[in-house]
């Protein structure tokens, strides 16, 4: 397979400028990067590419002798093919790397271990709210369990607050990995990126670091929430060493209902219709979200036709409008005929002459062309 140039893997122009490249760089090490590809090969090979092609064509010294002797030349360049432009260049991909992906890329800029929770501070729960609770409105407890931090220990999780250097990232909270030029790091494991590990742990807090209290509290479930719909309750969440404290987050799973189903902020409803209705065009009422509605059928009235109900719906959730209410037509057939009920129908289908015979018209001549066949 023809191996592709740098300006091919970046997907740029060789006459790009540098602004060009950085952003095409930008969106290409998103993309493939192996934190969002966990056990993508083909990913991973990218990513070094991509990260080989700016490396490159980032610095002016390289890309112009890669433009005039391809890789070969860049071979015979001191440093393995780095300039001394190629420092520069290399520091411009932990730029992006630490605005991208918050920092962890050759080092960057950490918080003061002293500073550092050893949880979030805004945590999530989940609710499940009944279909008419959701349409609605409601008032909910919750029962939950914060965390915050050990007054005895300063939320340290060590005896007396005494900490030592975590032996196993040296204090850095981060460790390091080498793939060919390229430089990763993660937090640390061991110490949750702050540097330090206890001595001895907390006998209160046995090393956590905090404690969890137990609080009951009252919120307010806005008409229109749907699964999947977040509520913020303002600092109810963990509280961290400083004494600040985070905010709950509700995460809502709302119970399906036995007759009405729900489409964003529209309404569904099969209602079930006997044959004679829907040929006659029957008046009837249905159930709607806040009371009783009058259908009025169309003569002739088809199996699985729809009738909408303008603003029948849920409310929106943000305050937008209203959904509508639609009723689906399910005809109903009946199973066993009497012989007076038979008679009738015979009746009313002799009623109706040739229009009673639809079939004969369209199926004779498909039945002579069928016989020709067989001649």
């Amino acid at each position: 397979m023809e191996e592709l140039s740098y300006y091919e893997i970046l997907e740029v122009s060789r006459d790009a400028d540098k602004a060009t490249i950085k952003k095409a760089y930008r969106r290409l090490a998103k993309k493939y990067h192996p934190d969002k590809n966990a056990g993508d090969k083909e990913a991973e090979h990218m990513f070094k590419l991509i990260n080989e092609a700016y490396q490159c064509l980032s610095d002016d010294q390289q890309r112009s002798v890669y433009d005039r002797y391809g890789k070969e030349g860049l071979q015979g360049m001191s440093g393995g093919g780095r300039s001394r432009g190629g420092a520069s260049a290399f520091d411009d991909l932990g730029a992006i790397f630490e605005e991208m992906f918050g920092g962890g890329f050759g080092g960057g800029r950490r918080q003061n271990p002293a500073d550092m929770d050893k949880y979030p501070l805004d945590m999530n729960i989940e609710m499940r709210v009944t279909f008419h609770e959701a349409v609605f409105g409601c008032e909910k407890e919750i029962k939950y369990t914060y965390k915050k931090a050990c007054q005895t220990c300063k939320g340290t999780g060590a005896k007396d607050g005494k900490l030592s250097t975590c032996p196993q990232c040296k204090g850095q909270g981060q460790i390091f990995m080498k793939q060919g030029f390229m430089t990763f790091s993660q937090t640390c494991p061991v110490c949750n990126g702050s540097g330090s590990a206890a001595t001895e742990k907390c006998k209160d807090c046995k090393g956590s670091g905090y404690e969890e209290i137990r609080e009951t509290i009252t919120i307010s479930v806005p008409k229109g929430i749907d699964t999947g719909n977040r509520l913020r309750v303002s600092g109810k969440g963990n509280i961290g060493k400083s004494g600040r404290r985070g905010d709950l987050y509700v995460t809502f799973e709302v119970e399906a209902d036995k007759h009405f189903i729900r489409n964003d902020n529209d309404v569904y409803i099969e209602i079930p219709v006997f044959f004679t209705q829907a040929i006659k065009g029957d008046t009837i009422t249905i159930p709607s979200l806040t009371g009783e509605l009058e259908l009025k059928l169309d003569v002739g009235t088809r199996d699985q036709q729809r009738y909408t109900f303008r603003g029948e719906g849920i409310d929106d959730v943000h305050g937008h409008g209203k959904g509508d209410l639609i009723a689906i037509v399910n005809i109903h057939y009946p199973k066993k005929l009497n012989d007076e009920q038979l008679e009738l129908l015979d009746k009313l289908q002799e009623s109706f002459g040739i229009e009673s015979k639809p079939h004969e018209g369209v199926l004779d001549s498909v039945i002579e062309k069928m016989k020709k066949w067989f001649k």
